[in-house]
């Protein structure tokens, strides 16, 4: 099985920063894809930003420039760099990994998700 745990959400200003992290941990024997989404109240789960393997990266519209994602193959970690935060990016963001555990075992996991709110 595959845990991944964030941390790093809170409560910020409008125009504030924050880093998530998320690291992933069990047996894995690769890691393709990493990424974030968010879930505001009353709302579907959205994607934010997510990274390949070969460090590739994908956002959405409403973060293009704010937002940056970044991963640490080596420690099996993604983060997200958000600036210039706004109140309707107050959510809670969950982070997801898709891979191998085995040659034949694929896996595609969530965490927990870590709460953002943007107010002031």
């Amino acid at each position: 099985q595959v845990q991944l745990v964030e941390s790093g959400g809170g409560l910020v200003q409008p125009g504030g920063s924050l880093r998530l992290s998320c690291a992933a941990s069990g047996s894995i024997l690769s890691i393709y894809g990493m990424g974030w989404y968010r879930q505001a109240p009353g709302k579907q789960r959205e994607l934010v930003a997510t990274i390949a393997s070969d460090g590739a990266t994908n956002y959405a519209d409403g973060v293009k420039g704010r937002f940056s994602i970044s991963r640490d193959n080596a420690k099996n970690t993604v983060y997200l760099q958000m600036n210039s935060l706004k109140p309707e990016d107050t959510a809670v963001y969950y982070c997801n990994a898709d891979g191998q555990l085995t040659y034949y075992t694929p896996f595609d996991s969530w965490g927990q998700g870590t709460q953002v709110t943007v107010s002031s």
